[in-house]
């Protein structure tokens, strides 16, 4: 069974920086793209930036110039480091991911979510 695990979530000043990392397991063929979405309070959760299997990146522009996503297919694994967080930044963060798997029907795409992990940006 595939499974996203999130790590790196904390309170931070504002100015400061984090970095979150999200590790897949279980059996995967192929990484087609890994990425970051956000929820504050009372909002909709939204894309904060994802990296597909080429390496191209796609950012929120409210995060452009401060956080970088990096990945590595091979393993499973993509991080957001964030730097000069500002107390917007403040919400829940979800890995997702979409995987390319070999099933007994065939290969299937499918889109996983992990669990979040809680960014707070306060003095």
């Amino acid at each position: 069974q595939v499974q996203l695990v999130e790590s790196g979530g904390g309170l931070v000043q504002p100015g400061g920086s984090l970095r979150l990392s999200c590790a897949a397991s279980g059996s995967i063929f192929r990484v087609d793209m890994m990425g970051w979405y956000r929820q504050a309070p009372g909002k909709q959760r939204e894309l904060v930036a994802r990296i597909t299997q080429d390496g191209t990146t796609d950012y929120a522009e409210s995060v452009k110039g401060r956080f970088t996503i990096s990945g590595d297919n091979a393993r499973k694994t993509v991080n957001l480091q964030m730097n000069s967080l500002k107390a917007e930044d403040t919400a829940v963060y979800y890995c997702n991911a979409w995987f390319m798997l070999n099933t007994r029907r065939g290969y299937e795409s499918a889109e996983y979510w992990g669990q979040g992990t809680q960014v707070t940006v306060s003095s």
